[in-house]
């Protein structure tokens, strides 16, 4: 790509005037579906480049080509330059309305609620149809927190909403999504804070006269079930975790999906060439405070850890799903092997799928192997 710089900008940005676009998927396609999370809406094609916050790298660089219609994305990431256009960028970008009448084809209702004024936390909340046809019983209440590196996503997104839906309609489950505060502009721990501010309130709101008017006419506050796919499971586990450690039982179960742990060490089969290792190592500390980096208490998480007894203790049962060619494999094997090893006295479900890969069942929900991963997870929740 060449560009020249383009003076004009009064915000402290950097314009780029675009002169040609290369198309790098093979280089960029991964790291793009991590890191990008918005496009800024302009009437000519340019790319508008932000001063970063904090840390100086990565640094975003969005573009809009010939409207919302046809979004080109790109990311200046590293020095490198990579490209992201059609549905893979219009899944970081996009969201979609919740649907308060019910959607016509799981009958699931979604709405979006305040969980936290004070905190300006936010969710949208699931409720299935078998609450209305039963209007006296109590269901399941998962509290899910989306991926994305804690740096894209909302509960809005497309993938997100849709799979929320299809759980809460297979439990069936009131399933509360919760938005938190993203990285880098509120690094890591800052999504973590929100998470265990987020499973106070719906605990809270799960009583006649709590804030949330699904959450008080159906949510059993004794069957609470944290979850979440990648990033969102490394909160779902540091959750469960700190509620151990504050001697807190509001949890039931803990379903940790495609879990974004990591560490210094490679684990298992895991690459150990350091280009690999660097480029996973780089995207982790975009999202966290400085002195999160070395602790091993954050997305860092240890074999050695799970086999002293500090995995999800606050809950009577975790299920730990992963898929044969995520990248992160190793470290879901390993979590559980270390929950079966360290005298913990729960109920532990492990479920590997074969053949996919990280996050498959967001990106294909469709296929068989999407379907059999979801059964398993409601099937969790039912037993929780």
């Amino acid at each position: 790509m060449w560009a020249r710089p383009w003076n004009g900008s009064d915000d402290g940005s950097l314009l780029l005037k675009v002169d040609e676009l290369l198309l790098d998927a093979a280089d960029g396609g991964l790291q793009l579906e991590l890191l990008v999370r918005a496009v800024l809406v302009h009437d000519t094609t340019h790319i508008l480049l932000f001063p970063a916050a904090s840390p100086p790298s990565p640094r975003r660089v969005y573009l809009l080509e010939g409207g919302s219609l046809n979004i080109v994305v790109v990311l200046l990431l590293f020095d490198r330059i990579f490209f992201l256009r059609g549905a893979a960028a219009s899944s970081a970008c996009k969201t979609v309305p919740p649907c308060p009448s019910g959607d016509p084809a799981t009958g699931v209702a979604s709405n979006d609620f305040v969980l936290d004024r004070a905190a300006s936390i936010s969710a949208r909340v699931y409720l299935p149809a078998a609450a209305a046809a039963e209007p006296s019983k109590k269901l399941p209440v998962v509290v899910f927190f989306h991926g994305g590196a804690f740096m894209i996503h909302t509960a809005a997104s497309p993938i997100y909403h849709k799979y929320c839906a299809s759980l809460a309609a297979a439990a069936p489950a009131i399933v509360v999504s919760v938005d938190y505060r993203l990285a880098p502009e509120h690094p890591v721990p800052a999504a973590y804070e929100d998470a265990f501010a987020a499973l106070k309130a719906v605990v809270s709101s799960c009583r006649p006269d709590g804030a949330e008017p699904w959450l008080a006419a159906h949510g059993d506050a004794s069957r609470v079930v944290l979850a979440g796919d990648s990033a969102g499971a490394n909160m779902a586990h540091q959750t469960a975790v700190r509620l151990r450690k504050e001697r807190v039982d509001e949890v039931s179960g803990v379903a940790l999906l495609h879990s974004y742990f990591w560490g210094k060490e490679p684990v298992g089969g895991e690459p150990a060439d350091a280009a690999v290792r660097g480029g996973i190592d780089r995207v982790w500390e975009t999202g966290r405070w400085p002195a999160a980096a070395s602790s091993g208490s954050t997305t860092r998480t240890s074999t050695r850890r799970r086999r002293s007894g500090g995995g999800s203790g606050a809950a009577a049962r975790v299920l730990v799903a992963t898929a044969e060619l995520c990248w992160l494999v190793e470290r879901s094997r390993a979590y559980a092997e270390g929950m079966a090893a360290c005298g913990w006295e729960g109920e532990l479900e492990f479920h590997e799928t074969r053949g996919d890969g990280h996050v498959y069942f967001l990106l294909n929900p469709e296929c068989d192997n999407a379907a059999r991963e979801l059964a398993v997870v409601a099937g969790f929740v039912r037993r929780c």
